[in-house]
């Protein structure tokens, strides 16, 4: 990103321009930058999370991306229900604005607890244990909130309080809040959230890789991760929320995020799902068992025709003598 400078009445500072547009247009068509950005987030978090149940040999990228299918149509119904449920008041009198996804508007913490179960649900139908598919999709997910995030940038939305910091954003005036002069530099909070997001995931692959934690505690490192950096990034944005003890809603929800997870952690760390107990592979070895069992009594089987076909001949051997002592017999009378 280029960094620009703006001149202000105590001299020259550096900032972070923002962008002047965000659309793009090829041809009749218009792409928004918002929904391209939540697009590439899903593709790279749909490639990572496929390559890593591929690593483990737990399924394949088509199953990745089955999975996906349904995951992120489920996260980003329940990110916009989220958004409207929390911000209501924008709603109440324009209902036609719900869907309008592509204006802005998706509730994280939303899409996280409707997306996350229904791709744990359609993992588990598809032969890969919850617990394994938790594990897999962790680091994917701050992948791809990672790259959502741009959308906010071109938004030129959820931008943090007033700052003189050399990356600071300028706002234009269209999406300037109320209250602030024109030339205002803010914190740029999506690119805060952005670069935890980034970090978050390699830290995640990085503790994968050298601890190799049991099955699903992944995943709860992600909401606690997660949770953390949510928490103060919010403190730092002044778009309207509703507040509770002083706290905006959605930190209340990230410490819920940390909460939550520490305990789902230290749960699963007493009582760990380790990859050998994956309750999926106890059923492949009892489909396994059962059809070994199956083998056997067809072998079994075979080995009762055998001997009733010995028996059967016995009995026909003796039929046999029987009939030549009679003809016998017969020819000794007639003699």
């Amino acid at each position: 990103m280029l960094v620009a400078t703006s001149v202000s009445s105590r001299g020259v500072v550096a900032s972070l321009p923002s962008p002047s547009f965000n659309s793009i247009d090829i041809g009749p068509l218009s792409l928004n930058i918002y929904g391209l950005a939540i697009a590439l987030g899903v593709v790279a978090a749909v490639w990572l999370f496929g390559k890593r149940l591929e690593e483990r040999d737990a399924g394949t990228a088509d199953d990745a991306s089955s999975i996906a299918i349904w995951a992120v149509l489920a996260g980003v119904i329940g990110a916009r229900l989220y958004h409207v449920a929390t911000d209501w008041d924008r709603f109440t009198d324009n209902y036609g604005a719900i869907p309008k996804i592509w204006e802005g508007g998706l509730g994280i913490p939303g899409g996280l607890a409707l997306g996350i179960p229904v791709g744990l649900l359609l993992a588990r139908r598809k032969g890969i244990s919850m617990a394994m598919a938790a594990t897999c999709a962790a680091p994917a997910i701050p992948l791809a909130q990672a790259i959502g995030r741009l959308g906010n940038y071109f938004n030129q939305e959820l931008y943090g309080r007033a700052t003189d910091l050399p990356w600071g954003l300028e706002i234009d005036d269209t999406h300037l809040i109320e209250g602030f002069a024109s030339g205002t530099t803010f914190h740029p909070t999506f690119l805060y959230e952005l670069l935890w997001n980034l970090a978050l995931c390699a830290l995640l692959l990085w503790i994968d890789r050298k601890f190799r934690p049991a099955l699903g505690q992944l995943m709860a490192m992600y909401l606690m991760g997660y949770g953390v950096g949510r928490f103060w990034v919010e403190g730092l944005r002044i778009d309207r929320a509703d507040e509770l003890a002083g706290l905006r809603w959605n930190q209340w929800v990230a410490v819920g995020l940390v909460v939550g997870g520490g305990l789902a952690l230290a749960l699963m760390r007493r009582h760990p799902i380790l990859e050998s107990s994956d309750p999926f592979d106890d059923r492949q070895e009892l489909v396994t068992d059962v059809l070994d069992a199956d083998a056997d009594a067809d072998a079994d089987a075979e080995r009762g025709d055998d001997w009733d076909a010995v028996l059967t001949g016995g009995d026909s051997l003796d039929s046999a003598g029987a009939a030549d002592e009679s003809d016998a017999a017969a020819r000794d009378d007639t003699d």
